[in-house]
């Protein structure tokens, strides 16, 4: 027996009897069973299960933004695409950036009739007239970090105005491209800036749970946000006060190119990518996500610092009006988060000392109160030292500080408790140096 017994399709070996009609129809059962196996491992579900990094995707698509997942290979990016095209019932047309030329993104120049009055067209690549003729899907180019910088430079348009060649794409299309870090990529480049700086970048990890949950059948649904309709003319307000309120405090943020090549192929900010986050801000709000997802997408569109630095101007934003507070201290409502509970307190301390006079530092003291009555009294302790330090010689002190008293004296025995504690530590290790 030889080798070619063995190799499919290969013709009978010397001596070897041809295969009977019943052997092949044996084969053929096999290989038919073969397809229906695969079909059943093919075969999955989804279901609803949080997922911050696929509704932050989900969200930048249905904003209309180019977005770029960042991943190792296999981590399954391409997977993630394919299931997010398929929920959104969107056609999946995927383009290997690395595999083309620039030729088949800005055009192959096709000479007509008369090319002196009428021009030579750019004629477009046969994907781009499907996607226009379908006049809806998604567009997915993968392996974006192994393009060649003339590829990465025709991309520019098809990213930033979706002009394949002479083809405009319609505003159905939405673009998601994938790419590996350049240490992890096949003969991999950086992303020039131009092109990064079109992209909201996300970076796509595995999560055990979502794996594991997937290989057993079932992954999560990827769903378009939910839009308010109520909320949409207050998003949009909120958004463009947002940004246009932190970008007067920190001008020099408005355009900041990166010194180094790396970052440059990130996230970067600049009046564009700006553009991009408050269309994200304002999508956010509109649809109620969570914070952590607002924060995967505003520092995916400005970078990290830049983006963190927005989101904590719209905390502050949230703050009450100090004012407020003062007008009615019984009722105030302070903020549950520790940090923004604190920033409201010395915010109403630092309106007493604006405008120092006893009705309001006697309201003060029971917006005090009131915090203390509905949060960690620990954090009443700075601002009513503060709040303390106002009192005019001629102002009683008010029963409210009574009530705090406990709280301010429990506080300051506790501190020099830590202070004596710490100064004995030092005379033991001085004494042990001198022995």
């Amino acid at each position: 027996m030889t080798l070619s017994t063995f190799l499919p399709g290969a013709p009978p070996a010397a001596g070897t009897p041809a295969p009977t009609p019943a052997g092949a129809s044996r084969t053929g059962a096999q290989l038919a069973l073969a397809d229906d196996l695969l079909t059943l491992l093919r075969t999955t579900t989804t279901e609803p299960r949080p997922d911050e990094q696929l509704e932050a995707l989900t969200l930048a698509v249905a904003a209309d933004l180019p977005v770029l997942l960042w991943g190792e290979p296999g981590i399954g990016k391409t997977a993630a695409l394919t299931q997010l095209a398929a929920s959104l019932d969107l056609p999946l047309t995927t383009v290997i950036a690395s595999v083309h030329e620039p030729s088949d993104f800005s055009g192959l120049p096709i000479v007509g009739d008369d090319p002196a009055v009428k021009g030579v067209p750019m004629a477009p690549p046969q994907w781009a007239v499907e996607l226009v003729r379908a006049g809806r899907g998604l567009l997915f180019l993968d392996e974006l970090s192994t393009a060649t910088p003339a590829v990465q430079a025709a991309l520019l348009r098809v990213v930033l105005e979706r002009r394949v060649g002479a083809l405009q794409l319609p505003p159905g299309v939405r673009i998601v491209a994938a790419a590996n870090p350049r240490a992890s990529a096949a003969d991999g480049w950086e992303l020039s800036p131009p092109l990064a700086n079109r992209f909201v970048h996300l970076h796509w990890v595995h999560d055990r749970e979502v794996v594991v949950r997937g290989l057993g059948g079932v992954w999560p649904r990827a769903e378009l946000p939910r839009l308010v309709p109520e909320r949409l003319p207050e998003a949009v307000a909120l958004a463009r006060r947002a940004v246009c309120g932190f970008l007067t405090t920190r001008p020099t943020l408005i355009h900041r190119l990166p010194s180094t090549e790396t970052r440059r192929g990130g996230a970067w900010p600049s009046p564009r990518s700006w553009e991009a986050a408050l269309t994200l801000l304002a999508f956010g709000t509109a649809a109620s996500v969570s914070r952590e997802v607002l924060a995967l997408l505003v520092r995916g569109a400005v970078g990290d610092g830049p983006g963190l630095e927005l989101l904590a101007h719209l905390d502050r934003m949230d703050l009450p009006d100090p004012e407020s507070l003062l007008a009615d201290p019984a009722s105030a409502e302070l903020p549950v988060r520790g940090d923004l509970r604190q920033a409201s307190l010395e915010a109403v301390v630092a309106a007493v000392g604006a405008r120092p006079e006893r009705a309001r530092w006697e309201a003060g003291w029971a917006v005090l109160v009131r915090a203390l009555e509905t949060g960690p009294p620990d954090l009443v302790v700075a601002p009513a030292t503060a709040l303390a330090a106002l009192r005019r010689d001629d102002w009683e002190v008010p029963e409210a500080v009574e009530r705090l008293a406990g709280v301010v004296g429990l506080a300051r025995r506790a501190d020099r408790s830590v202070g004596r504690a710490a100064a004995a530590a030092d005379a033991g290790r001085a004494t042990g140096v001198r022995r």
